[in-house]
């Protein structure tokens, strides 16, 4: 199973560090020196998270140069579904016009998703039921938030991407992959449901009612820094491999100075990484792929490199995958559905 393209899709909107000294209690150089975010996507009002994934979807379509019908089953993960049901993936699948695709969404824990949904679509098309599938990442985060909360509004922004997956041949694409939660973290990175206040005493609701975005974040560098270099080196040990082997590190973007610490930990040089984090923010699920599709761009991907993608977060729960890159001669032909 490999992954044939990667959609990608930000909102326009630019939400930038000095934007936010007019709406919180924080300063730029502040969120430079401790995040390392310069600035955010935010989406647009009426703008929500079927359509961010609906654009992403339809890049990886137009980037694999094949129609949205032509896409048998859509995985969508995110934390915050358009509607509490029917699930998002199925506004996906009638915005984009994938006639005839079967969907469903997966609540991984928001950041971790960009490896949990990743794995179960490739074992969909490992079972030989769907033939192409789309792992559409999408959340608008910043609808969660509370604007008076300075913790997670830093961090966060809006963003999408979209994994389409298809069989590939054998010793390409996505190989060894290692899931693990562990629950004391529950309250560290959440959504909490509770009634929050203006500063003047009146009710205040988030994008989601009663639901507002919360997080450690004392509590989340220890466990990232502390425990994701070593679940890694798991990952490597399982598969027979050395950081050495490595050509990338593609790594969910919680915080410039998390990503350093973990490479470091990692005993590996920056260079082997991509960063985006400064220009997007923490895009929960859609991190990990966007940060692939980035290196695509770049030139830091060819076919045959091996990579590392590691997504961590809520939960607390961590995803690592090793994955040999594909070229596109490397995918069977897709036969026609009857």
């Amino acid at each position: 199973m490999g992954i044939r393209a990667i959609g990608r899709y930000l909102p326009e909107k630019n939400l930038s560090n000095s934007d936010l000294e007019e709406i919180l209690l924080t300063r730029d150089d502040w969120i430079r020196a401790n995040i390392g975010v310069e600035n955010r996507r935010m989406a647009a009002e009426g703008e929500w998270t079927s359509d961010l994934g609906t654009a992403a979807l339809l890049d990886a379509c137009d980037r694999s140069g094949i129609a949205p019908a032509d896409v048998d089953l859509v995985v969508c993960g995110t934390y915050t579904p358009d509607n509490m049901t029917p699930p998002t993936a199925m506004l996906v699948i009638r915005k984009a016009g994938a006639t005839g695709a079967t969907g469903f969404d997966i609540n991984s824990g928001a950041c971790p998703g960009g490896v949990f949904a990743l794995d179960v679509g490739a074992k969909y098309v490992a079972t030989g039921q769907f033939r192409r599938v789309a792992v559409v990442m999408a959340d608008v985060s910043t609808r969660t938030m509370d604007w008076k909360d300075p913790g997670p509004a830093v961090i966060f922004g809006d963003g999408a991407a979209c994994y389409l997956l298809e069989r590939c041949t054998s010793g390409r694409g996505i190989g060894t992959t290692l899931l693990r939660s562990d629950p004391s973290g529950y309250e560290s990175v959440w959504v909490t449901r509770e009634k929050r206040h203006r500063r003047d005493g009146t009710p205040m609701s988030s994008g989601f009612g009663d639901n507002f975005g919360s997080l450690d974040g004392k509590a989340v560098h220890r466990f990232a820094v502390g425990r994701v270099p070593g679940f890694i080196q798991e990952l490597l040990d399982t598969a027979g491999r050395t950081a050495d082997d490595i050509d990338l590190f593609a790594l969910h973007q919680a915080n410039l100075y998390i990503l350093q610490g973990i490479m470091r930990e990692l005993g590996v040089p920056m260079d082997r990484t991509v960063v985006n984090i400064q220009k997007y923010g923490n895009t929960s699920g859609a991190s990990v792929p966007l940060v692939l599709r980035e290196a695509e761009e770049l030139g830091r991907l060819s076919p045959g490199d091996q990579v590392v993608l590691t997504a961590f977060g809520s939960g607390f729960s961590m995803g690592a995958a090793l994955v040999r890159w594909c070229g596109p001669e490397d995918f069977e032909p897709v036969a026609v559905a009857s």
